[in-house]
């Protein structure tokens, strides 16, 4: 299977999935090696005959479907947009809801794949927020994915260097044990953060939240009309001055004014 192979069956395809072509343009190495894996186990000679394969197997399209899936993340990727949350948005969460006398800020991270999300905004409330506040609010974190094999590993919470590329070294030497070439989250960073198997198109969890990660998702997979019905869900689970976090180079569709850019950030957003 050579790519033009690849992308001409990714292209005929996503759109059955209610994907777009357009947001596996540079990623879809990944999903074509796994394609490639499934073709040998069914032992068919080609992605054409997958093809042919699909059509008289419908359950098929559910195992296509998974094999979709991205899994490319990173601590504290995207600096500006974690310099921010650093900075400023965490902080003000939390002046917020202790003034509104509630017990802790609530997070959901969606598409959270290995954890590195999650844990960043948990080392960052840890270690920057926390002693800034008169009284010390816990930042709960539900963190959601549809594979379980990347829930494992952020349950495990060990990663290899590249991971961490990006993450300032203060909050690497204060949040991880180093043995060789593994650094290990230590698990008072762990607390209070939940990893739950949720697919974004089907299940959203309980209760509502100050703060929603949906970043490379949602907007960059997903078809324009499945990205509008999923947002307003996602929407209603924002709390009233909430905040919302698109990848850095996602955009809202247009028509959209139930939240608005969180200052010049044009991937945050607050609810009205």
């Amino acid at each position: 299977m050579n790519d033009i192979e690849c992308i001409a069956f990714l292209q005929e395809c996503l759109p059955r999935l209610r994907f777009r072509w357009s947001g596996f343009r540079r990623v879809r190495g990944q999903v074509c090696k796994r394609l490639n894996r499934r073709r040998r186990e069914l032992n068919l000679p080609n992605l054409a005959a997958y093809r042919k394969y699909l059509e008289g197997h419908p359950g098929e399209w559910e195992i296509l479907d998974f094999l979709c899936r991205i899994t490319i993340s990173r601590f504290y990727r995207n600096r500006g947009v974690f310099d921010a949350l650093r900075y400023r948005i965490l902080p003000d969460l939390a002046k917020n809801v202790a003034e509104a006398g509630r017990d802790a800020v609530r997070c959901w991270c969606a598409g959270c794949c290995s954890g590195e999300e999650a844990y960043t905004l948990q080392i960052i409330w840890k270690i920057d927020v926390i002693p800034k506040m008169t009284k010390g609010l816990p930042l709960r974190i539900i963190a959601t994915d549809m594979d379980p094999d990347v829930l494992e590993r952020a349950r495990r919470g060990v990663y290899l260097e590249g991971s961490l590329f990006d993450l300032p070294e203060e909050l690497i030497a204060a949040a991880f044990l180093r043995s060789g070439k593994t650094y290990t989250l230590k698990e008072s960073f762990k607390e209070d953060v939940t990893f739950e198997q949720q697919d974004i198109r089907r299940q959203l969890p309980v209760g509502t939240f100050s703060l929603v990660f949906c970043r490379n998702l949602v907007l960059t997979y997903f078809e324009k009309d499945l990205q509008r019905e999923i947002l307003g869900r996602i929407f209603e689970k924002l709390e009233p001055g909430g905040i919302f976090v698109a990848g850095a180079h996602e955009r809202l569709p247009n028509g959209i004014d139930i939240v608005f850019p969180y200052d010049d950030n044009v991937c945050i957003f607050r609810k009205a």
